[in-house]
């Protein structure tokens, strides 16, 4: 307690406001934007690194650095000697060891635009959404050469959680052969759709609500059934290929296309992932287009 009493909270505040440079109206400004600067480049830092495994040793260093500042504070002059020197050696292992993360961390920086710079957490979303449309549509292209049935949908603005906790909880990267081993016939998880959230395969499994529409073609099965139903009352996106014929479909509020190739499957889900768009107007590759 003896320490803390001898603490002068307005002698360390006056270093502060010294040490920032505050000395009148203009610099109380400047000081604002010099910390609101610093503030956002770590925020920036923070946002490319979280998921690299880099992220888990620069909160090793935190902890350090923290660590270190208190056994000063406390005067444990050999605790505080060993842990300044662990810094020193981890920062040049974080270099090294984690060159790859940082080398595509400064890649993606110098291929945005500069007001992309104001947006990275966005442009790395975009990334992986790219890589998830193509594990997507190798995974169908596939799947409709072998005749395997297969029920996909993306989840986007309205929650369809109620439909994730009917099946099983994977929480899972999208690749190609996840979804091919998901749906291969007489596996445990086949019967039923996959459901996709942020990037991941949330559940497998899933049970989804029937359309109730009585004028669809008596062609279509289960699985365009539970398509239509779940895009009729959310704006997901569902995919299915069907095992009789191998067809590749694409349903999105409520509306279904079928015969649909690996490329206007790709061109699909960029379109309406990738871009804004008004998830309550279909796109005109959907509108007029007959089941066949």
């Amino acid at each position: 307690m003896d320490f803390f009493n001898n603490i002068n909270l307005k002698e360390l505040f006056n270093n502060f406001i010294g040490y920032i440079g505050i000395t009148g109206p203009l610099s109380i400004i400047r000081a604002i934007v010099d910390i609101g600067l610093v503030t956002f480049v770590i925020y920036k830092i923070i946002m490319l690194v979280k998921d690299t495994r880099a992220w888990q040793l620069i909160k090793g260093i935190i902890f350090i650095l923290v660590a270190a500042e208190l056994s000063k504070i406390l005067k444990l002059n050999t605790i505080a000697y060993i842990l300044n020197y662990t810094i020193s050696v981890l920062t040049i292992a974080l270099v090294v060891v984690f060159q790859p993360e940082l080398r595509s961390i400064l890649e993606q920086i110098g291929r945005s635009r500069f007001k992309d710079l104001f947006s990275i957490e966005k442009s790395s979303r975009k990334v992986k959404t790219t890589a998830m449309i193509e594990e997507i549509v190798k995974a169908c292209a596939e799947m409709s050469k072998t005749f395997t049935g297969a029920l996909i949908v993306i989840e986007r603005e309205t929650k369809i959680g109620e439909a994730i906790k009917t099946g099983v909880q994977l929480d899972a990267d999208v690749t190609c052969e996840l979804l091919i081993n998901i749906f291969w016939p007489n596996t445990p998880l086949h019967d039923g759709a996959v459901i996709i959230r942020d990037n991941k395969i949330k559940a497998a499994a899933c049970f989804l609500p029937l359309t109730d529409n009585p004028n669809l073609s008596k062609e279509l099965g289960g699985r365009h059934r539970a398509a239509l139903g779940i895009t009729e009352i959310s704006d997901a996106i569902a995919i299915v290929v069907s095992e009789e014929s191998g067809k590749i479909s694409y349903a999105l509020n409520g509306g279904l296309t079928r015969n649909l190739t690996p490329d206007m499957l790709r061109k699909a889900l960029s379109k309406n992932l990738l871009e804004n768009v008004n998830v309550n107007k279909k796109l005109t590759l959907w509108k007029g287009k007959k089941s066949e």
